[in-house]
């Protein structure tokens, strides 16, 4: 299953924003994956923090062959040693066992989420260990398939953003006024930047300047 969206979107986007329209024209569709499965998608995005699109898909496809399901109770029956030997940081796993455990027990309704404004789904997501604003924006597109998310924290959106408008930098008053723009299809939009960010038009380039070191970059919650 992929993303769904329509030519209603494009078509709003396109006469919002010229710039984004000739790209999205030059892109095309985009197919993007998504998990419906609520749990088993927050469960995904923790172990994807701060490693390769690669990395997290060998640990996932060991995590699902060995437990045949991911789910609370094959989680929580699973010891946190059990967890790490899939390739995972101990703490990690102890954020899935907790949040599991949470889920499991009733404390943590997670079927709840979907009744929610995008607003209160990131307080709530956020306040579990080992989920941050940027994951619960990732679980909002990506299982939720919530229309307007345009993430702030996401380095690749910055980069998109730059390479679009020929901008240097992208702060936060100046990347408002793009979410504004695109609203109420911020997450189309984001689709569209990422695809940008990750050279899908030929020609264009990063325009943030130069640094002779880069110590760390910042792209997944802490």
């Amino acid at each position: 299953m992929y993303f769904e969206y329509s030519k209603k979107e494009i078509d709003y986007l396109c006469a919002n924003d010229k710039t984004l329209g000739e790209a999205i024209r030059k892109i095309g569709q985009i197919c993007r994956p998504v998990d419906t499965e609520l749990f088993s998608s927050v469960v995904h995005h923790i172990i994807g923090q701060q490693i390769s699109t690669a990395a997290q898909a060998t640990v996932w496809k060991r995590l699902n062959e060995t437990l045949g399901e991911v789910t609370y109770d094959t989680i929580v029956s699973s010891e946190i040693a059990a967890l790490q030997k899939f390739g995972m940081t101990f703490r990690k796993a102890e954020y899935i066992k907790d949040f599991a455990h949470k889920v499991q027990s009733g404390e943590f309704d997670i079927e709840a989420l979907h009744t929610k404004t995008d607003e209160e789904v990131i307080t709530e997501l956020s306040a579990l260990k080992g989920i941050g604003v940027w994951t619960a924006e990732m679980i909002m597109i990506f299982c939720m398939q919530r229309p307007d998310v345009l993430s702030y924290g996401d380095l690749a959106i910055h980069r998109g953003l730059r390479m679009l408008y020929h901008h240097r930098d992208v702060d936060k008053k100046l990347f408002e006024k793009y979410r504004r723009r695109y609203s109420p299809y911020g997450t189309v939009a984001s689709l569209y930047i990422w695809a940008i960010a990750g050279g899908a038009i030929s020609g264009m380039r990063d325009y943030a300047p130069k640094k002779k070191v880069l110590k760390r970059g910042r792209k997944y919650d802490e």
